[in-house]
């Protein structure tokens, strides 16, 4: 494993994940405040570790693997404190979830095995689909602390966080997601099933 910027970068998004979830589920709103401006700090290495990585022509199959895996693990914590606090349903998450850690299992399968799969542009725009509407979640999450933004601002925030518009929209990204990991598995088919059969046969050996 190379430890250049990005992946240095990577590392680092992981490891600010659980001070992001600690600070978040704090009764204190400033640790909540500062939970908000971890997870926008390790959102910001996301875009630059993948950016220094094309510009100067740096990219590792481990940063390759791990710079989208890091990405997951932060955005699923977002998702299930949305959960703790009752504003997404947890089959919902759950789902997600499922999906990606059955990707990302495949994935590592097929790179052990030297028969790499490809990310569909269906991936790629779910995947952006599920930050986008974390983000904007978390500004809402942030927004219904009174302390920092007045009664009126918390309850209005607090309606749109517990609407059924929110349900509705994490219901679609869910069947979405569902979709990418179908299409996952039918265009990246005959690359697992070499794979397979490859070990199939060593073993037989």
């Amino acid at each position: 494993m190379q430890m250049n910027l990005p992946n240095q970068l990577t590392v680092l998004r992981i490891l600010l994940t659980p001070v992001f979830v600690l600070l978040t589920v704090s009764e204190n709103p400033y640790h909540k405040l500062w939970g908000v401006i971890v997870f926008a700090v390790a959102s910001l290495t996301d875009l630059y570790d993948g950016y220094h990585a094309r510009k100067y022509g740096i990219v590792t199959r481990w940063g390759a693997f791990m710079d989208p895996l890091a990405d997951k693990i932060l955005i699923s914590s977002a998702f299930f404190i949305y959960v703790a606090n009752g504003y997404l349903e947890l089959w919902m998450v759950l789902v997600v979830v499922a999906r990606d850690v059955m990707v990302t299992l495949l994935r590592v399968y097929a790179e052990l095995k030297h028969k790499p799969v490809v990310t569909s542009g269906s991936a790629k725009f779910k995947t952006l689909l599920q930050n986008v509407f974390a983000y904007i979640l978390l500004v809402f999450f942030l927004l219904r602390e009174s302390a920092f933004f007045g009664e009126a601002t918390g309850n209005v925030a607090l309606a749109v966080l517990t609407s059924e518009w929110t349900d509705r929209i994490m219901l679609a990204l869910t069947l979405f997601t569902i979709y990418t990991g179908v299409a996952y598995l039918v265009e990246n088919w005959d690359s697992l099933r070499r794979a397979y059969l490859n070990t199939s046969r060593q073993e037989m050996i």
